[in-house]
């Protein structure tokens, strides 16, 4: 049973975020006549920390970008409070596996933080509301001591957590995470599935993880999908981790 607080915090989380369910049915993208994925169909709660795996060219990247909105589909993908009320316009923090910018432009963590959320022109001097404001949001990642680093400078662990913060600006209900540690070592791994886990109980996030190494990010997870342009197997953890092993998935 849970805590008073424990109470508090859920509902809370749920007033910051009541869009956090998610449901898609006989989803299908096809681009220049050729089939993406098809037919795919899942329903993903509040809280759950999701990772979709398959092979190279399986659709995993598309299913994300799906759920963003950026291409067009066939079927029905909803999203709802949890009540069962539908929105058709979730708060979704996106973090792509590469951040593409010019290592020697002059662009600091600052910049790219304030070119999200002020419309203050980056190029002239940042007002301090907005530097306080951006602070807050790294500091969620612990990485409010970057605030004046150029990105250009910036090591492989610490881009990951400026790019994570630049996708909860804001906390957002939905977050998608697209191979968000391939650039990382197993401890910088461990440690950034560690923090998106914090972030996940402190906000009750519905979180969506794509990624080809399970080793790590299996240890987070609460359910598998295993994508191949369909689903070939879904469920939770240990299941699918049991099914790989006696070869029930091939």
């Amino acid at each position: 049973m849970p805590t008073e607080n424990q109470k508090t915090d859920n509902q809370s989380a749920q007033t910051i975020h009541p869009w956090h369910n998610l449901q898609l049915e006989n989803v299908t993208v096809r681009r220049g006549g050729k089939c993406i994925i098809a037919d795919i169909t899942f329903s993903l709660a509040c809280g759950e920390l999701v990772v979709v795996t398959g092979p190279n060219g399986g659709g995993k990247s598309t299913l994300l970008r799906t759920i963003l909105g950026e291409w067009p589909y066939e079927g029905a993908i909803t999203f709802s409070d949890c009540q069962g009320k539908v929105s058709t316009r979730p708060t979704i923090g996106y973090m792509p596996q590469h951040l593409i910018f010019d290592r020697q432009a002059p662009l600091t963590v600052a910049d790219l933080m304030l070119a999200n959320c002020s419309r203050w022109p980056v190029f002239l001097s940042h007002r301090k509301k907005d530097r306080q404001e951006i602070s807050k949001i790294l500091e969620q990642v612990d990485a409010s001591r970057l605030i004046d680093r150029r990105l250009g400078e910036l090591s492989g662990g610490e881009l990951q957590r400026v790019t994570l913060a630049f996708a909860l600006n804001p906390i957002p209900d939905i977050l998608l995470l697209d191979e968000p540690v391939s650039a990382l070592d197993a401890k910088g791994q461990a440690l950034f599935y560690q923090l998106v886990l914090d972030l996940r109980a402190r906000y009750d996030l519905l979180t969506l993880v794509v990624s080809h190494n399970l080793d790590i990010v299996t240890q987070y997870a609460t359910s598998l999908i295993v994508l191949n342009r369909t689903i070939r197997f879904s469920g939770p953890t240990r299941d699918v981790l049991e099914a790989r092993e006696s070869g029930a998935m091939i």
